[in-house]
């Protein structure tokens, strides 16, 4: 499958590697559908989050899946409007999301580009009815985010960020660019952690630092309060999927902030299992800890 990444880096230098006249045409438009991607996945994200505030709007029921984690028909209605809108805007790009059919591994591991979606993160916020869910869409690149649009429907809230333009905040119409706090060594930070899933490994890691104020948030939103510098650091130790935190990571890592495994190696995408074992995500200058999981 041809890059799209590598596409529009090509177009843009003239690199001459191909004398093959039609795979150049190919690329030339793929390239082109690339550009503005990120206002399209926006849009996107925005009409998702209609069909979800239309559930939200009314009584609703809830099923749960067979590891127990909640499931509506928002999730649902989510999913079928991201999908017919991805194949339609990037046909070439397979999509793996949450509430899609799976993906064997052995198909997957040829993907260098596959949409990445959450059709509604915090379903349990969705549910409680606290405004702290959102849509999902991101786009990896060998096993990399480069793309990533977060929709917060109650809040009328939007979050973006493509590689090398930046990570921005759009609210009432109006989009600003945003960037992760830059810390001094040994300052107190600001902390961020799950609302739904507390955890006494948090409790313990965050005690190694000086912790000025933790705040409890729901959903992908954790990621975007540390990329706006309204908070210096978010841990999760317990195993999410790889929709969970795509997103919020191209997001979070294009506004500085850094986004790693519990180890502080790197958090990479198209795993055999699609799932992570924890993370952390940081403010620029914070000195961070690795944590190890006891055995």
């Amino acid at each position: 499958m041809i890059s799209i990444v590598a596409c529009e880096r090509w177009i843009e230098n003239r690199a001459h590697f191909c004398n093959d006249a039609e795979l150049l045409i190919e690329i030339s438009a793929i390239a082109e559908r690339k550009r503005g991607m990120v206002e399209k996945i926006a849009g996107l994200a925005r009409r998702a989050g209609e069909s979800i505030m239309e559930v939200y709007s009314r009584p609703f029921s809830v099923e749960y899946k067979d590891d127990s984690s909640p499931l509506t028909e928002a999730d649902k209605a989510s999913h079928m409007v991201i999908e017919a809108g991805l194949r339609q805007i990037a046909p070439e790009v397979p999509v793996i999301s949450e509430e899609g059919e799976e993906v064997p591994f052995s198909i997957r591991k040829g993907f260098r580009s596959f949409w990445l979606v959450d059709p509604l993160d915090g379903t349990k916020e969705f549910i409680k009815r606290n405004g702290e869910f959102t849509v999902n869409i991101a786009l990896i690149e060998n096993t990399v985010p480069v793309l990533g649009v977060i929709y917060a429907p109650a809040k009328g809230l939007m979050y973006f960020a493509e590689r090398g333009k930046g990570a921005w905040r759009e609210e009432a119409g109006s989009s600003i660019r945003i960037h992760s706090a830059e810390l001094r060594p040994y300052a107190a930070i600001r902390a961020v952690v799950s609302r739904s899933h507390p955890s006494p490994a948090i409790e313990e890691y965050l005690s190694g630092f000086k912790v000025a104020s933790s705040l409890e948030a729901g959903s992908s939103l954790k990621f975007c309060l540390v990329a706006e510098g309204a908070a210096d650091i978010y841990p999760r130790f317990g195993e999410t999927w790889e929709w969970d935190t795509a997103a919020g990571h191209a997001i979070a890592a294009e506004a500085g902030a850094s986004v790693t495994l519990p180890d502080l190696s790197p958090l990479t995408y198209n795993k055999e299992g699609l799932k992570n074992p924890g993370f952390i995500v940081a403010s620029r200058g914070l000195a961070l800890k690795p944590y190890i999981f006891s055995r």
